[in-house]
């Protein structure tokens, strides 16, 4: 008779659960450890070339760098995690011995379900607490050249909006209300299509309904001369606000302040799908860990006698790449426009949610 319970066995599921965090742990970390160590090869040398930096900056980024390597790559780990997990139980016959003890596929795959979607929930929270803040200043410092940041919250960096004809860049921006600033301001004023002057201020500030730009440098492209200032009122009539809603990355904003923004875009006539689809994918995307047991498990059933355990483990694993391949398609099709947000976020965790249903199903039959 088959058993019906849901985790039909405590000791089965605490030890189908404990060989499911130890593999997906020792993957997550082999898997950052190496790929941290390549990218501090690839940025070292920019970090230590900015006189002042040394051995602490580098520490500093692989801080810096680590809760987005984890983030980017927890789903992955669980995905491969599970494959060793059930090639080794499939080995060993252990998933015929539970089978023939009257336990059915799914509940095999209950107890790990259950532990991935305690990891999704922990890898939300990490997201909103530590990831957004480490990509806001791993970003902000990348883009400064890795020279010095000032530590403040609210930070934007690499900031472009049209004035008119002219371009604004901001080296970054942050600050709130009256401690609002920008540095290394960029001004490309143009006439009739064609650049007239380069005006560049190491600081600026909003000031009645314009900006007080001080250190500047301006280029005149008439004269071909450049001349120094101590300062400069310009940009007559733009808001601080049009510099923070200029580059939105809901990589760097967490959830609940992602949503202010979003509504903050609306009133101010801005397109809004990049952000709506992030703000989607900050939910399906930790959840994608609950889909990984159902994809790899695959790898679960079939004798191993038959020979065909690599090539279930192999499948398994491709239906993991697939749905990450997907997954960042859709997302990137939600970010231009093309499909909707809510359908860009989630579209792809519902198709393999059923794939992998079918899969099992077939399986088990």
């Amino acid at each position: 008779m088959i058993n019906l319970q849901f985790i039909p066995s405590r000791q089965i599921a605490l030890y189908m659960v404990r060989l499911f965090l130890t593999r997906s742990l020792a993957v997550l970390v082999a898997l950052v450890l190496v790929l941290m160590t390549l990218d501090l090869l690839g940025e070292s040398g920019k970090i230590l070339a900015v006189s002042g930096n040394g051995e602490a900056e580098l520490w500093r980024y692989v801080s810096l760098r680590l809760p987005l390597l984890i983030s980017r790559f927890l789903p992955f780990s669980v995905l491969l995690g599970t494959l060793i997990a059930f090639v080794g139980l499939n080995q060993h016959s252990e998933i015929v011995s539970m089978k023939a003890a009257g336990i059915s596929a799914h509940q095999l795959l209950a107890p790990l379900v259950a532990a991935s979607a305690v990891i999704a929930v922990a890898a939300f929270a990490f997201n909103e607490t530590v990831v957004v803040k480490a990509a806001r200043q791993v970003t902000a410092w990348s883009d400064n050249d890795y020279r010095p940041v000032p530590p403040e919250s609210g930070i934007v960096s690499n900031v472009w909006l049209l004035d008119g004809e002219d371009l604004v860049r901001a080296g970054h921006a942050g600050g709130a209300g009256a401690d609002f600033h920008a540095e290394n301001l960029s001004i490309y004023d143009r006439s009739g299509g064609k650049l007239q002057r380069i005006i560049h201020a190491r600081h600026a500030k909003p000031q009645a309904g314009a900006w007080h730009l001080e250190d500047v440098r301006i280029y005149d492209s008439t004269m071909n001369v450049i001349r120094r200032v101590p300062e400069l009122t310009a940009l007559q009539g733009v808001e601080a606000d049009r510099l923070l809603l200029a580059r939105v990355d809901p990589d760097q904003t967490d959830y609940f302040t992602l949503k202010q923004t979003i509504g903050q875009m609306e009133r101010a006539g801005k397109p809004t799908a990049e952000a709506r689809a992030g703000l989607a994918h900050k939910i399906s995307g930790p959840l994608s860990t609950v889909l990984m047991p159902l994809l790899a498990a695959l790898a679960a059933f079939g004798l191993a006698r038959s020979g065909q355990v690599l090539l279930r483990a192999t499948i398994g694993m491709a239906l993991g790449f697939a749905y990450f391949v997907a997954d960042n398609f859709s997302l990137a099709m939600g970010n231009v426009g093309v499909y909707p947000p809510l359908l860009a976020a989630w579209a792809p965790f519902f198709l393999f949610l059923l794939i992998g249903e079918t899969v099992l199903i077939q399986s088990e039959e």
